[in-house]
């Protein structure tokens, strides 16, 4: 098998060298192997080897990765912001083979047919990404078949375990405050309502389907692919040009990995494409990958030492993610119709892996939605609000306003509540205005990045009032649930003690009306969320896909601007966001980059 932690002697030079072996690099490497078994191939991961691993074959086993201890991802840590309360925003991405696809929630969730046309791109169009979309996945869930794939590689089923009490009490609750129960809201074109039977990246006897798994390692196990070669735990410090022309990188062992005690730990290598480098890095690495290779703001590389290559200041620029808040509240539900027994000590975690549970292959996600807003609820959000509404939504049915999804397990540290069965409502914002930037500040792996996630920086608070309608709307869902039982109150705004909004204990007995609101208690919301809004793992657009002149870093071929051998295929390239889940979004990215790239080499046209 290829893979390897050191790279061997004898190969010094490939013919396409893949920086970064995430959900992108996973598939291209993956297509151009199976394509051409002959063509020589170098994937170079920064993470481990994912092959295998319980708490990423086990997909209820997911928020082990986001423990402070872990080394499954990287966590960039966000400038101290005012506006989010005095913080400093921690985003995590995934940092093994396999990209964010090997720790994310296996929520498979597709954009908007509006979200590929708003990339304004050729080639790039809901019409021109169906194909890839399908060509992708072996569906299993409850869609319309014409809107799916029904091919190898990626599994997307509900596993081996679903609580279908929950999902039928979530479809009744969201039916009485006017969100109907919708078939198929991956088919690119429905909208506003909820689904159940929400489908997973789950093979149908309950595995994670991870871009690793499905594209990569077969292909390194099957004993056809002998020119595939992946090396793990190594980071690539930049891309080596001759002029303009990419030739091969300059790479380094992972300190994350390497023992003090090894001499070489600091040791540059290099290796060489004879073809073309293709970064796949990621939205929040492949920006340092460009810069410390001299594309960047020529200000931005001079203060990091950085000799120019090309200016190109839109490297770094335009980062989005999708905010998010999880409001946690008590249920009535048994051990068995939540995740919580895992993570707070109830259920044994390696006896439920001895034994196969099939419990591990839930995610706790059954029932989801993509919402809008009522006009009367636009008009009561003001005349900044109504002014955006109007701008991009009104006129637009396929855009929702917000994603919401009801997780049966409490979110937040298991040790802070009562041991017990919860559900959290997720709220995440479909299109923030807000933008940050991320970009380096000195020439090696270990310099910090200067980071800004952008979180509330809008103009006018559109996003904050945003998500003020959005906890005021999951709480009036969940009441109607049968399974409510109470408020979580260190998850929830504080309200004043006579505050029509206050809290609640025990379940409600009779008609529910909804709450009202006060000024002061949306005040209360309003400070909540600056203090608890936090990254969803959607990061995207920073080495947008747009014209040079504006501020694009790559065209619809996906090759950077300025030189040449050289292309960009991961989530960074997004020039607008998607109303998703990005994993899914990601592997298409990756489909149509490997599909570009096999008819630049001079491969025929693939299905």
């Amino acid at each position: 098998m290829g893979l390897y932690k050191t790279l061997p002697e004898h190969v010094t030079e490939v013919d396409v060298i893949v920086a970064g072996g995430g959900v992108g690099g996973c598939i291209v490497a993956g297509r151009l192997a199976e394509t051409d078994p002959e063509l020589s191939i170098l994937v170079i991961e920064g993470g481990m080897n994912n092959y295998n691993l319980d708490n990423v074959i086990h997909p209820a086993l997911f928020l082990e990765h986001l423990a402070s201890n872990s080394k499954d991802v990287i966590v960039y840590k966000g400038n101290k912001a005012a506006q989010l309360a005095g913080r400093s925003l921690a985003v995590q991405t995934g940092g093994m083979l396999g990209g964010g696809s090997s720790v994310n929630f296996t929520m498979y969730n597709r954009a908007q047919a509006s979200d590929f046309d708003s990339w304004k791109t050729s080639g790039w169009s809901a019409d021109d990404m169906r194909p890839f979309l399908k060509k992708l996945e072996s569906y299993h869930g409850t869609g319309i078949a014409a809107s799916h794939g029904f091919d190898v590689p990626v599994q997307v089923s509900s596993g081996r375990y679903r609580v279908t009490k929950i999902e039928d009490d979530f479809i009744a609750a969201a039916a009485e405050v006017g969100y109907p129960e919708i078939r198929d809201l991956n088919d690119l074109d429905s909208n506003n309502g909820v689904s159940r039977a929400w489908p997973r990246t789950v093979s149908l006897d309950g595995y994670r389907q991870d871009a690793a798994t499905t594209y990569l390692h077969p292909r390194l196990q099957d004993g056809k692919h002998p020119n595939l070669h992946v090396l793990v735990e190594t980071k690539v410090l930049r891309v080596l040009f001759d002029g303009t022309h990419a030739t091969g990188v300059e790479f380094v062992a992972n300190p994350d990995f390497v023992l003090q005690t090894e001499l070489n730990s600091s040791a540059k290598q290099t290796v060489r494409a004879r073809k073309l480098v293709v970064v796949s890095c990621g939205t929040c690495s492949t920006p340092a990958v460009l810069e410390r290779s001299g594309i960047g703001s020529p200000k931005v590389l001079a203060n990091a030492g950085i000799p120019v290559v090309v200016d190109l200041p839109g490297v770094g620029e335009n980062y989005q993610d999708h905010n998010l808040v999880m409001i946690p509240y008590k249920t009535n539900l048994a051990p068995h119709e939540t995740i919580d027994a895992l993570f707070n000590g109830n259920l044994n975690r390696e006896q439920a892996i001895a034994t196969n549970s099939d419990i591990l292959s839930w995610n706790s996600i059954d029932a989801a939605g993509k919402i809008r807003l009522r006009e009367t609820e636009v008009a009561s959000l003001g005349p900044e609000f109504q002014a955006a509404w109007d701008r991009d939504y009104k006129d637009n049915p396929n855009r929702p306003l917000m994603l919401i999804a009801l997780l049966a397990m409490y979110t937040g540290d298991p040790t802070a509540v009562p041991r017990g069965q919860y559900v959290s409502f997720a709220d995440y914002t479909a299109y923030p205005y807000s933008r940050g930037r991320m970009h380096i500040t000195g020439p090696e792996i270990t310099d910090e990045i200067d980071f800004d996630v952008g979180f509330f920086t809008d103009a006018n608070d559109i996003d904050l009032k945003k998500q003020v309608w959005a906890y005021k709307k999951g709480r009036e869902i969940v009441r109607r649930t049968k399974l409510y039982r109470g408020e979580v109150p260190s998850g929830h705004p504080v309200f004043s003690a006579n505050s029509k909004a206050a809290l609640w204990e025990g379940p409600f007995i009779g008609p529910i009306t909804d709450i009202e609101y006060s000024a002061e208690d949306d005040i209360a919301i309003e400070k909540f969320l600056r203090e608890h809004i936090e990254t969803t793992w959607h990061s995207l657009g920073t080495v947008k896909m747009a014209p040079r002149e504006k501020i694009g870093c790559v065209d619809c071929a996906l090759n950077v601007y300025g030189v040449q051998g050289l292309k960009v295929v991961d989530l960074s390239i997004a020039p607008e966001n998607v109303a998703a889940n990005t994993n899914n979004t990601a592997m298409a990215i990756g489909e149509k980059g490997a599909d570009i790239i096999l008819r630049e080499l001079g491969y025929s046209a693939r299905g």
